[in-house]
């Protein structure tokens, strides 16, 4: 990470309140912790509750997923912070079905909708109009390379990905003109704890160890880097889009995979 002795690290965050969903595990974990390290105070949202956080960090424990969790959120990061001036909207997830996409339910295509997209949404709803009344602010969408290239057991997951990301330019687009700034970060693989769960899975199921099952798993995402991304990696760029560093980056959609998928 590059210093500026005058003001702080490049990507200096002093002062900035923040909101990141789903922030205590895996790349919002990341993205929490680098925060913290750029001089943020920030509000997370878990499920679930977890011990140890960073003395800056507070949570909030509810399930974005739902209106009455994001209501839950908004209300106690406004009177936690006082304002918000970033929102990274990370919480997401997936659950594959094997036997194809014919077979995916209803619930299940309104579950991945509900985490992966609308929870975006409707807590954009909720906080952003604190922003517009600052006069300033930044929302960072987490999506997914699966928008561009679907993923063949979880095409549900994929389509709510997408459908995040041609909101988010309609967003960046709206408010672009108020001095809010809206962009979107779409990790590939990336070495949290769920992916480990994957390679474990796999390297028991085939007989090989960890090692191998992980090169099978990124051979079979085709990474031209050769491996994963580390959660860290998608932190940087999530927090260089919420400093000054990007005042002129609006609506993109910044592809942080290895060279799995063109940029775009």
């Amino acid at each position: 990470m590059k210093e500026n002795t005058e003001h702080g690290t490049f990507t200096d965050l002093r002062g900035k309140r923040v909101v990141i969903t789903g922030g205590t595990r895996g790349i919002g974990e990341a993205i929490m912790k680098r925060f913290v390290v750029e001089g943020a105070k920030v509000v997370v949202s878990a499920r679930n509750h977890v011990a140890n956080l960073p003395e800056d960090v507070t949570l909030v424990i509810a399930d974005v997923s739902t209106r009455d969790g994001v209501a839950i959120v908004a209300k106690r990061a406004l009177e936690i912070l006082g304002g918000v001036d970033i929102l990274v909207n990370n919480a997401g997830g997936g659950v594959p079905y094997m036997q194809g996409i014919l077979s995916i339910p209803d619930d299940a295509w309104i579950d991945m909708l509900s985490i992966n997209y609308l929870a975006a949404v409707r807590l954009d709803r909720a906080i952003v109009p604190s922003m517009l009344q600052q006069g300033s602010g930044v929302v960072i969408e987490i999506a997914s390379n699966a928008a561009y290239r679907p993923v063949g057991v979880m095409p549900h997951y994929s389509a709510a990905k997408a459908a995040m990301l041609n909101y988010a330019k309609a967003l960046a687009t709206e408010l672009a003109p108020k001095n809010i700034r809206v962009n979107s970060v779409l990790p590939g693989m990336t070495m949290t704890s769920a992916v480990n769960g994957v390679i474990k899975g796999i390297a028991e199921q085939s007989s090989q160890d960890t090692q191998a099952a992980t090169e099978m798993l990124v051979s079979g995402e085709n990474i031209p880097l050769g491996r994963a991304a580390e959660p860290s990696e998608i932190a940087n760029v999530v927090a260089f889009l919420a400093s000054d560093q990007a005042s002129n980056v609006i609506g993109a959609s910044i592809v942080v995979d290895g060279g799995a998928l063109p940029q775009v």
